[in-house]
């Protein structure tokens, strides 16, 4: 039996579907447990390409039970979407997927807040933000509100009171009739996965977006709403962290973000769209570009802290196949200082010079490895180098998109 953690350390989208896809062979029981449809994981099977916004990663493997939990906020359209589009390629949902009865429900007023007031820090505008906000106000709709008429309207009523934006009776009866289509996935799943444990079951908690974007650890505003690192785990399923056996760590080669805010490593427009094109850098929520940049130690040595990682995955190492020269950032200097931790303030991470040691490239076709030992030997370094530098050890290593291009070390 174990209870295994699977995050981003960067800023998300780093092949954590992929991984997740992998490593829930294993598991028994696959949980989602923060964010909402603002995160995408991709993963490829065979020629098939699949993308969940809500669902976890493990659902494409037969005979998992997916389970989303508490700490998470759900688009209910978004949901009903996602699980057709699922079935219309034969994937088996009923049965399959649980949805936690204290999920809080994303509303049309959240959406139109969210596109309001969260552009300045580059959100989806999908709502997640100002649904957590109204969990924390304490006048957030549940799930289990959708399912009892008398509950939403007098929810729903109160906040919208002093709205003459939004149609109550529309929103009231669209939401009731999503409540009817979900109810049979309703489960309390703190005491559905406490049970599996004391039956000892294997569990993979699955992570949505990155340390860095995570609300109390990332590079504040420019962040999510929700607790994106490992104790996000334990708030957002219902589980203590004592039955948490290991954490695991997914980066990139390299480093990405999207949307705004302090970024050191920022490559320039030439390498950037090289790399973007090489590794098709575009969000799977919603399209955009990401930013890319070498890879950064001082953060990553910041993810791999404040989450107590046991291991990291490396991924998409391939997409340095064609590079001579390779940066690492192991520092930033700012005014005459060099910063080795993670700064809070801002200013420094927007006008600090990284500081960077250059290592030579492999430049060779690395996709077909099929195990640590067929990697090119400037590529062992590298990797030798971001374990050392990161105090941790590396588990798996990704060399393209496809479930058989990765390999344990």
């Amino acid at each position: 039996m174990s209870c295994k953690v699977v995050i981003g350390a960067q800023w998300g989208d780093e092949g954590k579907g992929k991984i997740i896809d992998i490593l829930s062979r294993d598991a028994d029981i696959i949980v989602r447990y923060q964010g909402g449809n603002n995160a995408g994981h991709t993963v490829v099977i065979g020629d098939r390409e699949f993308i969940l916004h809500l669902i976890p990663s493990g659902i494409l493997r037969k005979g998992k039970l997916c389970v989303i939990g508490n700490g998470v906020v759900v688009d209910p359209e978004a949901l009903l979407k996602e699980i057709d589009m699922l079935k219309a390629k034969g994937i088996k949902i009923d049965g399959n997927l649980l949805i936690s009865e204290s999920s809080h429900v994303i509303l049309p007023y959240h959406k139109v807040i969210d596109k309001r007031r969260g552009a300045h820090i580059g959100t989806t505008g999908r709502g997640i933000g100002p649904c957590y906000v109204d969990k924390m106000a304490r006048c957030g709709i549940r799930m289990i509100d959708i399912v009892n008429k008398e509950t939403l309207r007098r929810k729903l009523s109160a906040n919208l009171e002093d709205s003459d934006e939004f149609n109550f009776g529309q929103i009231y009866k669209e939401y009731l009739e999503y409540g009817k289509k979900i109810k049979k996935y309703l489960v309390n799943v703190s005491s559905l996965l406490n049970k599996a444990i004391a039956k000892k079951k294997d569990i993979l908690f699955e992570g949505a977006q990155g340390t860095l974007l995570d609300i109390d650890h990332g590079t504040y505003p420019y962040v999510t709403s929700s607790s994106a690192t490992a104790g996000g785990a334990c708030t957002g399923a219902g589980v203590g962290p004592t039955r948490i056996d290991k954490v695991i760590g997914v980066v990139k080669a390299y480093t990405t973000r999207i949307g705004e805010g302090p970024f050191p490593t920022e490559f320039k427009k030439g390498l950037m769209e090289k790399i973007r094109t090489k590794g098709k850098e575009f969000g799977a929520t919603t399209g955009r570009p990401r930013r890319c940049g070498w890879f950064d130690a001082v953060i990553v040595k910041h993810a791999v802290t404040v989450n107590g990682m046991d291991e990291i995955v490396v991924t998409k190492l391939d997409v340095l196949d064609e590079m001579d020269k390779i940066k690492i950032c192991t520092g930033y200097r700012y005014k005459g200082k060099v910063y080795k931790d993670f700064p809070a303030d801002i200013d420094i991470l927007e006008k600090c010079i990284p500081v960077y040691e250059v290592r030579d490239g492999w430049m060779k076709d690395t996709t077909s490895a099929a195990k640590y030992k067929d990697l090119p030997e400037n590529a062992k370094k590298y990797l030798a180098r971001l374990s050392k530098l990161l105090n941790v050890k590396i588990g798996m290593v990704s060399v393209g998109s496809k479930r058989e291009q990765a390999f344990r070390i």
